[in-house]
């Protein structure tokens, strides 16, 4: 919006709500759009972020899928170290659920 359309709308302002109302309008109309200015930024962040995860999560996932068979011996210990673990940790759940089920029974 450039200066002159300021005035106008301000003078037209003046003439309609008055000298008295119209820094009241002013203030609550700033205030509408700080409002709207920071639920589009915050949304925004919110979108930004999510694309960034997502883009990250879809490059892992190719990486893992490229580079699983290309890794240093000592990697793909820690991989398998890794992956023995959550086996280990699935397989009590597991074991602790079918107690409890059975002894519900």
């Amino acid at each position: 919006m450039g200066m002159w359309e300021l005035v106008v709308i301000l003078i037209v302002g003046l003439i309609v709500l008055g000298p008295e109302r119209l820094p009241v309008a002013i203030r609550t109309v700033s205030r509408w759009i700080r409002t709207v200015k920071s639920v589009a930024n915050s949304v925004k962040a919110e979108v930004n972020e999510e694309l960034r995860v997502h883009e990250l999560h879809t490059n892992l996932k190719k990486a893992e899928q490229q580079n699983m068979n290309n890794l240093a011996p000592e990697l793909q210990e820690s991989v398998d170290e890794l992956k023995k673990a959550a086996e280990s940790v699935r397989h009590s759940y597991q074991t602790d659920a079918t107690d409890k089920h059975s002894k519900k029974d």
